[in-house]
């Protein structure tokens, strides 16, 4: 266990109080189950957090006080291996985006857990990209053996499950935790046995957000183009509403299911499930409730005609108004082209997809996401955009990776590109050999 938490946070964490604690530690005293609190002392809503963490840490830890500090003292995760209760073999790492060491020190001066150093900023910044993380305050809990993501939603274990009766919040098979009545809007009522089946869309929305409307208008023109082609398909509505009034208003305008707005534990366990960071997102499964894409926001708006409908991933995307937000969600390769050449875009991806294809299904293995998105850039007025935001030269072809949440890029101008040379690229990229230019 000790190599894998080792090779994630390094090998010293530091305690509230300014203690080191070797990481390999973390073996010898039982933890099962890693924490990954991501934050900023700068957040208000990560202050809030951080109070009601501690005393849900003390409560599962068994310390003394619950509150912010609570057996800070003695370090985290004395005394925690002679424990028989299982929910004692937690710890929880803070990672900040703070820039202020002073700032990030008095934050985590109360903070009954550990901390990576202020000085590993390249290893924050890599954890962030890692597990894609959008929002602050985040927290999402890992299999300290296997590093497999248990949650990625940790901020609704702390409301939902505030004694922690249902440590280690595993993920449970979506037929378990869609199970029960589901609405149409007339009122009538169905099981969830009823999307047997059924390729089903999750879609997590609210009508109070401008995107949200804006992106039900278009899913109500794919469902019925989907259900008049014959495909088994059913969407279920998963209110993000203020008030039952708002999500009667928006429901009736959907022709598909809903859970009920009253149902919030089984609303809130489907936002923990997929671990939602913001709205709206449509989850698309399989009719074996596995995951196909969770880009179904993205999916819908490139394919009016649902052509491509369950929509499994492209290894390789071509760069369009309704993707680039991707951009913001991780290193990506960007291999810029002439598109005024025919068939330049349709080349570029044949080149890149064995390159993407590889990379991918090796972090597949690993039940890990995978560390780079792939994308071919033609000429228009959103390539455009993205060059003049990175200051890139206008060469075609041009291959480059763009870290947006490290504000870096990585560049290679050469005549020719060749599958080798971005084999080469990505290999070195991955390996942390290539040096950053700031964006």
């Amino acid at each position: 266990m000790s190599g894998f938490l080792e090779e994630l946070l390094g090998e010293k964490l530091v305690t509230g109080g300014g203690e080191e604690v070797d990481v390999h530690s973390l073996g010898a005293r039982g933890i099962s189950l890693l924490g990954l609190y991501f934050g900023c002392s700068l957040s208000a809503p990560c202050a809030q957090l951080s109070a009601s963490l501690a005393a849900f840490y003390s409560r599962l830890r068994g310390d003394a006080a619950a509150g912010p500090g609570a057996g800070a003292g003695a370090g985290p995760g004395a005394g925690a291996a002679a424990e028989p209760d299982s929910r004692r073999r937690l710890e929880i790492v803070f990672v900040s985006s703070d820039q202020d060491q002073r700032q990030w020190q008095d934050f985590v001066r109360d903070m009954p857990w550990l901390a990576l150093p202020y000085k590993e900023k390249h290893r924050k910044l890599k954890l962030w990209n890692k597990y894609r993380i959008s929002n602050i305050p985040s927290l999402i809990f890992l299999d300290a053996t296997t590093g497999k993501v248990v949650c990625r939603n940790g901020l609704l274990v702390i409301r939902d499950d505030p004694e922690g009766l249902e440590f280690p919040w595993g993920p449970k098979p979506f037929r378990e935790v869609i199970a029960g009545p589901l609405l149409r809007n007339n009122g009538q009522s169905l099981e969830s046995s009823s999307l047997e089946g059924s390729h089903v869309g999750v879609y997590f929305s609210a009508h109070w957000c401008p995107p949200c409307r804006s992106l039900t208008r278009v899913l109500v023109e794919s469902y019925r183009k989907i259900k008049e082609a014959g495909q088994k398909f059913e969407i279920i509505f998963v209110s993000a509403d203020r008030s039952e009034d708002s999500f009667k208003q928006y429901f009736s305008e959907m022709p598909w299911l809903a859970v009920p707005y009253t149902d919030e534990a089984r609303r809130s366990r489907l936002n923990r499930l997929y671990g939602i960071q913001g709205i709206p997102t449509l989850i698309v499964l399989d009719p074996q409730g596995e995951v196909i894409t969770r880009q179904g926001r993205v999916e819908v708006l490139n394919d009016a005609d649902c052509r491509e409908f369950p929509w499994h991933p492209k290894p390789v995307l071509e760069l369009s108004d309704s993707n680039a937000v991707q951009l913001n969600e991780g290193p990506c390769l960007v291999l810029f082209v002439d598109s005024e050449d025919d068939g330049e875009s349709e080349a570029a991806k044949q080149l890149i997809q064995p390159i993407a294809e590889k990379i991918i299904a090796k972090y597949k293995a690993k039940e890990e996401e995978a560390p780079l998105l792939f994308f071919v850039a033609g000429e228009d007025d959103m390539t455009d955009s993205l060059r003049d935001y990175t200051n890139l030269p206008e060469a075609a072809p041009l291959l480059t990776i763009l870290d947006m949440s490290a504000r870096a890029k990585y560049v290679m101008d050469v005549e020719e590109i060749t599958p080798a040379i971005v084999e080469a690229f990505v290999n070195d990229f991955l390996a942390e050999k290539l040096k950053p230019e700031p964006i």
